[in-house]
């Protein structure tokens, strides 16, 4: 470059001929035409170099990575497997290196190009991802919701045990609660939590619960192409970035997600301090202003969960999502709808609430509530200590006590009356009935009447005193005492 530049000073500007200048630099005629005619050296173009083992190939070549595009992903041809084939199959008999290089150019030509997205305010993005976890000291999966608002670049995530549409529809209320508002659109891959069908390059046929979701919150969904996660690139991005600022090193849990949920929002609020390159102020301020955008809450709370009806069978037993929770008796052989939430699963038989349980995220589990099998057992006495929901059912020391006491006085009917006193649980806390057991025991009474009107009267409140400071026309008023005459006379005439 500094003897081209020389060149062209000595001869432009200095004057020196053209034929002196190929003379003492010792170049050809046509060179200096060209340092004359360019401020700098024009970009060295090589003519390709013929390659007459492979060219007749690249045609097969070609089609074998065209026919991979339908293939799956970790089923391609790679270029070592492309060499092999045509050695093979097509009797190729140059080498290795110049295939991979063909197949090298090919994908670079073939690669796709995307269009930047712009993003206004009051937009957001949802993906689930996955992360490993120590569960009670065991290895553990646990599915993440994210939702980003690229305007701001915020970001929430929360951690469930699996992936489903309870997770999901929990997942946006958490956000809308982290955000501050309802975003105006929301773009979704087509997940089958969302989308039931998919009609065309566009249409979705939605799920019942996705309607009810955005019905609820009045946000516009946005669903990309089959197979473009690009269209919502922003939060595929997030999700590696929370997995690995969030996540690392892998969180030991114990007892639940609580606490690890605890723990990712405490980080996604930590991020909004972060300012991003080219973005004019940090992610707080950014949300702040993404505010305004937003829809307002809706002023009822919408209830996060899957709703199904079910059948309850002879054990009276209601299955859902491979576990089995128990019902009262009284609804056996009946029709219900299973209200199933992350936390717990409600049994609803008509209008009424049969059954809460906590929900299990394991599988093949029956869990009973012992209470709902009393009334069946009171009038089957004999399965009491056989019964599958009484096995493990741990009772204060009072109850074996009572139980002991009834059987020796009644017999074999003590056990229906002990099942009677069971039944008190249906309306009454497990620490009320043991202190009106307790006192029962006390007083030397064992029956189940008697532990009941125990029990009522320890709920008993007194009357309190009523006051009349500033009620001077209530002063005036008089109420004669009762006559308690005829009571005399009714006891007189039943001792007669």
């Amino acid at each position: 470059m500094e003897k081209w530049a020389e060149i062209r000073r000595r001869v432009l500007v200095d004057g020196l001929s053209k034929r002196a200048a190929c003379r003492e630099y010792q170049i050809h005629w046509d060179t200096l035409a060209k340092i004359l005619n360019h401020p700098e050296p024009p970009a060295f173009r090589a003519a390709p170099r013929p390659r007459p083992k492979l060219d007749p190939f690249l045609p097969v070549i070609h089609q074998i990575l065209e026919d991979d595009r339908k293939a799956p992903k970790k089923q391609r041809h790679t270029a070592n497997r492309i060499f092999q084939r045509l050695r093979d199959e097509y009797g190729y008999e140059g080498g290795k290196t110049i295939v991979k290089a063909a197949v090298a150019a090919w994908k670079a030509r073939s690669a796709e190009v995307f269009v930047p997205l712009a993003h206004p305010p009051g937009e957001a993005q949802v993906d689930f991802g996955e992360a490993e976890i120590t569960l009670d000291g065991r290895p553990a999966k646990v599915a993440l919701f994210v939702m980003t608002l690229p305007y701001s670049d915020a970001i929430f995530v929360r951690a469930f045990p699996r992936e489903c549409t309870e997770a999901f529809l929990e997942g946006h209320v958490r956000a809308f609660e982290f955000f501050g508002g309802v975003p105006r659109r929301i773009s979704y891959d087509n997940l089958k939590i969302a989308v039931a069908k998919v009609i065309g390059g566009r249409g979705r046929v939605v799920t019942r619960e996705f309607l009810r979701l955005k019905s609820h919150h009045l946000f516009a969904d946005h669903f990309c192409r089959v197979r473009r996660p690009n269209e919502k690139g922003h939060v595929e991005t997030l999700v590696g970035f929370a997995r690995r600022n969030f996540l690392v090193p892998v969180p030991a849990v114990c007892g639940g997600l609580e606490s690890l949920n605890a723990q990712l929002e405490r980080a996604c609020r930590e991020d909004l301090t972060r300012r991003l390159w080219g973005k004019p102020a940090v992610k707080a301020d950014l949300l702040a202003e993404e505010r305004r955008a937003l829809l307002p809450a809706p002023a009822e709370a919408f209830v996060a969960a899957r709703v199904e009806p079910r059948d309850v069978d002879s054990l009276s037993l209601v299955g859902f999502d491979a576990n089995q929770y128990s019902v009262p008796t009284e609804f056996a052989h009946r029709r219900a709808t299973v209200v199933a939430t992350v936390d717990t699963i409600r049994v609803v038989v008509g209008d009424r609430v049969a059954a809460t349980h906590r929900r299990s995220w394991g599988r093949e589990g029956v869990f009973y509530e012992p209470v709902h099998y009393l009334a069946l057992l009171e009038r089957k006495p004999g399965a009491l200590d056989f019964a599958a929901p009484l096995a493990g059912w741990e009772l204060p020391v009072c109850f074996g006590v009572l139980r002991r006491r009834l059987e020796a006085e009644f017999g074999g009917p003590g056990t229906r009356q002990f099942i009677k006193v069971l039944r008190l649980l249906e309306w009454a806390s497990p620490a009320e009935l043991t202190r009106a057991v307790e006192q029962a025991l006390e007083l030397g009474v064992a029956d189940a009447d008697a532990v009941r009107l125990i029990l009522e009267h320890r709920r008993e409140r007194p009357v309190g005193l009523f006051c009349l400071d500033g009620r001077p026309h209530l002063k005036l008023v008089s109420v004669p005492p009762p006559d308690l005459g005829a009571y005399a006379g009714l006891a007189a005439g039943v001792t007669s």
